[in-house]
């Protein structure tokens, strides 16, 4: 075939890859496929350390393996996925670091605004999660700009959290529920005890979730119960006490910015890292920890699947095995279907020879002679 058919062979092997990828998604689909997948992008300046490449090349190379996951999140049919881009904390490194991130933040969020762009040909609906209040004008309002270009979009939710802690998630959340309870009863003032912070009163969520200790119990034993309630001092206008209104769990959890996603099945932190960075910590309380030990732009096909058949356990054994038989039959089929389309040998002659040889070698490493 010559010339023809090495690059004929290229486009064959592009195709057949592509093919078998799609079909590989379709077995795996059978099995239980989460719905929500939660990324921390962990690596891109370790990466681009060990390449001996520039910072920014680093995190350029991560936003490429965030296109790939998103693409086979996609084909694999979860409904949503979170990453965690920049937290509060992130802020503290090198101003031209932080630079860098924004800016292609900025421009890649912008380059989502094209009318072909991926979120728009797959139908992604793109949020922003955080205190953007934080984020420079330009980055701020091009997030918003994507936001509203995709509203319509719902084959798909990613969700972007930058400027983000779920500490900081879960004081703004408190604070919009103790708004919406003014505005429900409007002649009614609402205040934090002096001695206490807003912080401070989330901890009752965690004395009624966990058991923390003996005087604790006691405590809350000897107060009036609870019952997953946060309760403050309220005033009536006229200085006269009145009885306050509890603020529920379920007011601050529909006040989270990440309301509008199931909580995630499986968190994904890449560099072998086991620690959640203050990440989704109200959402994760019972989803599988995955943490390859490569570094975010190594990460690729293979640690996706891994991740999957983890969340399938015996059953994603089983429908392993059965697929590689499977994809093996049906990789050489199409490998023959691709030969037939050139020019082929019309007869082909073969000397059976070496049989005697081979089966006194097989019978000599049976006895461990070799």
């Amino acid at each position: 075939m010559g010339s023809y058919g090495s690059d004929f062979a290229s486009r064959a092997f592009r195709g057949m890859v592509t093919f078998f990828i799609s079909c590989f998604f379709r077995v795996l689909s059978v099995g239980p496929i989460p719905t929500h997948l939660a990324f921390v992008l962990d690596g891109n300046r370790r990466f681009a350390k060990k390449s001996e490449l520039e910072v920014s090349a680093g995190y350029k190379a991560g936003y490429f393996a965030f296109v790939s996951l998103l693409l086979y999140s996609y084909k694999l049919g979860v409904k949503y996925v979170t990453i965690y881009a920049f937290s509060i904390d992130n802020f503290r490194r090198p101003p031209k670091e932080v630079k860098i991130i924004m800016d292609l933040m900025q421009e890649k969020a912008g380059g989502f605004l094209e009318k072909d762009s991926l979120v728009h040909r797959l139908g992604v609906r793109v949020f922003f999660i955080g205190n953007l209040k934080l984020l420079s004008d330009p980055v701020r309002i091009t997030a918003e700009k994507v936001m509203k270009a995709t509203a319509n979009n719902t084959n798909f939710v990613l969700s972007i959290c930058v400027a983000y802690t779920s500490t900081n998630e879960i004081l703004r959340a408190t604070e919009r529920s103790c708004k919406a309870q003014q505005s429900a009863s409007s002649d009614i003032l609402y205040e934090y005890p002096a001695t206490t912070s807003v912080n401070e009163n989330l901890t009752s969520k965690a004395q009624i979730d966990v058991d923390s200790g003996v005087e604790e119990k006691q405590e809350m034993n000897q107060s009036e119960p609870t019952n997953g309630m946060i309760k403050g001092i309220f005033q009536s206008k006229n200085g006269e006490g009145q009885c306050p209104p509890s603020i529920k769990l379920v007011d601050i959890e529909k006040h989270m910015d990440m309301a509008i996603a199931p909580e995630p099945d499986v968190l994904i932190r890449t560099s072998g890292e086991t620690r959640l960075s203050n990440f989704l910590l109200w959402q994760t309380s019972s989803c599988l920890l995955y943490s390859p030990h490569a570094l975010w732009p190594e990460i690729g096909l293979r640690h996706f699947v891994e991740l999957i058949l983890s969340k399938m356990g015996k059953h994603g054994r089983d429908l392993v095995s059965r697929l590689f038989r499977g994809a093996t039959m049906l990789v050489i089929s199409c490998i023959f279907r691709i030969l037939s389309v050139g020019p082929i040998h019309s007869h082909l002659a073969f000397v059976l020879d070496e049989n005697r040889r081979f089966a006194k070698k097989k019978c000599a490493r049976r006895r461990g002679w070799l």
